[in-house]
């Protein structure tokens, strides 16, 4: 086989063209929310939205109205229900995620275990990226260009949002509508992901992408260009691998992303383990040679 009929091959099924298209969509639009996730700290609140939509999802199956309207609609209650027990005062944020997440989710499951369906309903959990059909891909890419679309258009004043929301505040910002819009539109990015690769591997895509950048670059701007880079390579290598090792392909995208994650954490250049190791150990030999001298 040819380096070109490698790469050829998965493409002349329809199924394998859907999932690429899917893959691509899904992985850019959540590497760029996860840049300003990482820095705001919402890595736990990435994983409630994710896995609050399935019981939207299986309402929207029974109610037979598209996936993503069920999963937007319970995304943005999952995040109004987080602020409203925070904000009680009695209850942190972290057990705030904690309790309405898990409740959530144990009741997607629950649903999932009542409802009679010819489809199986686990792929919601679990992605289901060969099986996504031509409607639901018109369905990711309008999400996703809606939500990249938003993040690009605004995103001097989320990131200023991120760095000094008392900043943002002093020049006419709302902060805390720019949070509610992040958080709503990290919603529709769940819902983006869900086809690809799941409610549970959801949260991988908006973290670790971002995690990589961050790890490659102090300059946020950098940081919105490499993750999405990083991520849509992972994307196309992931999927590229499950097809030719028949695995999982959800599954193999995101263990792609964190085994470049891997690599990056113990090689980056600036803040690198190894780097970081070599750079001690020069320093420690120019201290001892300072002293011999």
């Amino acid at each position: 086989m040819t380096l070109v009929d490698f790469f050829l091959e998965p493409l002349t099924y329809d199924f394998m063209v859907r999932a690429l298209a899917t893959t691509l969509v899904a992985s850019i639009v959540c590497a760029v929310l996860s840049c300003w996730l990482v820095l705001v700290g919402w890595s736990l609140m990435g994983d409630a939205v994710s896995h609050s939509v399935l019981p939207g999802v299986v309402l929207a199956y029974i109610a037979g109205v598209p996936f993503a309207i069920g999963a937007v609609v319970f995304g943005f209650l999952a995040v109004g229900l987080i602020g409203a027990v925070r904000d009680s005062g009695r209850v942190k944020e972290d057990a705030a995620i904690g309790i309405v997440f898990t409740t959530l989710f144990a009741l997607g499951l629950v649903l999932i275990s009542v409802t009679p369906s010819q489809t199986d309903l686990n792929h919601i959990i679990f992605g289901n990226l060969l099986g996504v059909s031509w409607s639901d891909l018109l369905q990711i890419v309008i999400l996703g260009v809606v939500t990249f679309t938003i993040l690009v258009v605004k995103r001097r004043d989320f990131t200023l949002f991120a760095f000094d929301p008392t900043h943002a505040h002093a020049i006419g910002l709302r902060p805390k509508l720019l949070g509610a819009a992040l958080l709503g539109l990290l919603a529709l990015t769940a819902v983006v992901a869900l086809q690809a690769v799941g409610v549970v591997l959801v949260v991988a895509m908006l973290i670790i992408p971002g995690s990589t950048a961050y790890l490659l670059t102090d300059r946020f701007g950098r940081m919105l260009v490499i993750a999405p880079a990083i991520s849509a390579l992972c994307a196309v290598a992931g999927l590229y691998l499950s097809y030719y090792l028949d695995t999982a392909s959800g599954g193999m995208v995101v263990l792609t992303q964190g085994a470049m994650f891997v690599l990056v954490f113990l090689f980056s250049p600036s803040h690198g383990v190894v780097a970081a190791k070599i750079a001690a150990r020069r320093r420690r030999r120019a201290v001892a040679d300072a002293t011999t001298v």
